[in-house]
């Protein structure tokens, strides 16, 4: 074949292989840009947390503690977030429809679980639960601890602990206790009474406080372990009588009112408690955001009011602080929850 046959052929291989060469470099080049872009997308995504709206779980219907609590947050929260937050309300089985629909979202930030005392016990009292509290929730702040108040009516015979103590103990089985649901502080408060007094009295469970406080203002039972908002009227118009508080110091709201351990329980202490939890696997730099929002929130002047009306001691800390207090509380009830043969509903 002669050089002048052959030349255009080559060019036109050449050609080619440079046309198809060109094609795949710049194929390359854009999955190589394609990926930078993927790769900084989570920081510009994290950059801009929040850029939707933010949905606080609770567990529990409207009109109660936790849902009052978690309303206030939303609100101190979102005017420092610069974005809504709203409350879900998803109440039932102990708490853990509205923890499971958490613990099954997208780890970003936009789904929160406002928690709360069955949180810690739920793994004890409930062997079907169908997560793993220990490793389905990244802690984000304690948000406040509270306790319970013993009563009794007012022309009840009992005017002290251990008036109570030596009455329940000479006739195991008779007096009855009322609580706003199993597994509640409430409830768990009285188990630990009666574990540590070695007494016997009967568990009535309510679906309230309100109801479980109607039944001893008439006699059904003759005691409650109630939250402080539920009875502090009660109180002050002189229809039920405080025997004690839960806390392991005096309430500022009722200085006059001895703990469990100084009326005569040594060891007693039971707190309520509300914390924030986001889904495991919540990048760290929303947790923190996350975390000092809750801190701002709770020194407002709205949670101020707060504290005398609720009971509440406002706790600001690391999501590190959360997860100890948790841990010693399930560690703690644990003991109580298998001693006393506690089982859920």
């Amino acid at each position: 074949m002669k050089l002048s046959s052959y030349l255009p052929w080559a060019s036109s291989r050449w050609a080619t292989q440079h046309v198809n060469l060109r094609r795949a470099l710049l194929k390359g080049a854009g999955a190589l840009m394609g990926l930078s872009s993927f790769a900084t997308l989570p920081s510009f995504a994290l950059a801009e947390y929040p850029n939707k709206v933010i949905e606080i779980v609770v567990p529990f219907a409207p009109g109660g503690g936790t849902d009052t609590i978690s309303r206030i947050l939303a609100e101190e929260m979102s005017k420092d977030l610069g974005q809504s937050i709203i409350i879900d309300n998803r109440p039932g089985a102990s708490t853990m429809i509205g923890s499971k629909i958490v613990a099954d979202s997208a780890p970003d930030g936009y789904k929160l679980l406002m928690a709360s005392f069955a949180h810690a016990v739920n793994p004890y009292m409930n062997p079907n639960i169908k997560y793993d509290t220990a490793t389905a929730f990244a802690p984000v702040a304690l948000v406040a601890k509270s306790y319970n108040i013993l009563v009794v009516r007012a022309d009840s015979p009992f005017k002290t602990v251990q008036d109570l103590v030596t009455y329940a103990k000479a006739k195991p089985g008779v007096l009855n206790y009322g609580s706003f649901g199993n597994g509640t502080s409430a409830h768990l408060s009285a188990e630990l009474f009666k574990y540590l007094t070695g007494s016997d009295i009967t568990h009535i469970s309510y679906k309230g406080a309100a109801p479980a406080l109607t039944d001893l203002l008439a006699g059904h039972v003759q005691l409650v372990f109630t939250s402080v908002a539920s009875v502090t009227g009660h109180i002050s118009s002189g229809t039920l009588r405080p025997l004690a508080v839960t806390s392991s110091e005096r309430s500022a709201a009722f200085p006059n009112i001895p703990t469990l351990a100084e009326a005569g329980v040594p060891g007693y202490v039971s707190d309520a408690w509300y914390g924030l939890y986001a889904p495991a696997g919540t990048p760290h730099e929303v947790i923190s955001k996350l975390n000092a929002s809750v801190g701002k929130a709770i020194r407002s002047e709205a949670f101020k009011k707060l504290e005398n009306m609720e009971g509440l001691v406002f706790v600001p800390g690391t999501p590190g602080d959360l997860k100890t207090f948790v841990d010693a509380q399930g560690a703690r009830w644990k003991e109580v929850i298998n001693a006393q043969g506690i089982k859920a509903d």
